[in-house]
């Protein structure tokens, strides 16, 4: 499995807290990059510097599985797996929004509800239990950010995480300053705002906003010539007229 990016990581801790409403002591994770960065001989971990800034702003402290003890990893891995055979087997979906949608009538109305196979306790009367034991949420939710400089692609788009966001047409320098938010991409110019997008899930995803792109130039269709008749003055056509007035005075 492809290890998430680091704000998709962080914006998954953040769904997850506030699922909860609350925050616990510790929080069990893998050994991913977005999480472990390291572990000396003596066996202590060093953990990824903006998670721990994450989870500090919760009372929280990141606490990695064990390599190679399956109790732990598993407890971990355990609920993946029983979201794909009994949530994703047979269903289809529309779109995100939709998958969304139904994963929360399921997880409300069916996963909450059963008794689980290892505690033997309905889950949502065991979290109900659980719960004053837990921190309260800070009133200020986090708003973690990474900032990167990016170059701007011919296209007038940057790359972010694996997916583009557009700049306006009148930016000028090639490389930028991005401040990647948990919700929201920032893009600065010379310390200026000069560009926002909301955050694209998934990969080679693309976002233009219509607003930086210039309007086409308005290119006005000249009038047609009729084939093989002249343009001529006015004045020519008035001498035509006097001498056929002429020629008719005689006749």
């Amino acid at each position: 499995r492809t290890p998430p990016h680091l704000q998709t990581h962080h914006r998954r801790h953040l769904a997850a807290l506030d699922a909860m409403r609350a925050s616990p002591d510790h929080l069990l994770s893998h050994r991913l990059k977005t999480a472990v960065i390291g572990e000396d001989e003596s066996g202590v971990v060093t953990y990824n510097t903006s998670l721990v800034a994450l989870l500090n702003h919760y009372g929280t402290v990141p606490r990695a599985c064990q390599p190679y003890r399956a109790k732990t990893k598993g407890k971990v891995e355990r609920p993946f797996r029983y979201i794909r055979q009994d949530f994703f087997l047979a269903r289809t979906f529309r779109n995100i929004d939709d998958l969304n949608a139904q994963f929360d009538l399921w997880r409300t109305g069916i996963a909450n509800q059963r008794t689980h196979a290892t505690t033997l306790r309905v889950v949502d009367e065991a979290f109900a239990e659980e719960q004053p034991s837990l921190k309260p949420l800070p009133a200020i939710p986090s708003d973690a950010v990474l900032t990167v400089e990016r170059r701007v692609s011919h296209e007038g788009m940057i790359s972010v995480a694996g997916n583009y966001y557009s700049v306006p047409d009148t930016t000028r320098k090639r490389v930028l300053e991005v401040q990647n938010h948990t919700h929201e991409v920032r893009i600065f110019e010379d310390g200026a705002l000069i560009a926002t997008h909301p955050v694209l899930e998934g990969k080679n995803q693309r976002r233009v906003d219509p607003a930086h792109r210039k309007a086409p130039p308005i290119h006005r269709k000249k009038p047609e010539k009729t084939p093989g008749i002249a343009r001529r003055s006015l004045d020519f056509y008035g001498a035509v007229g006097e001498r056929m007035a002429a020629q008719g005075a005689h006749q």
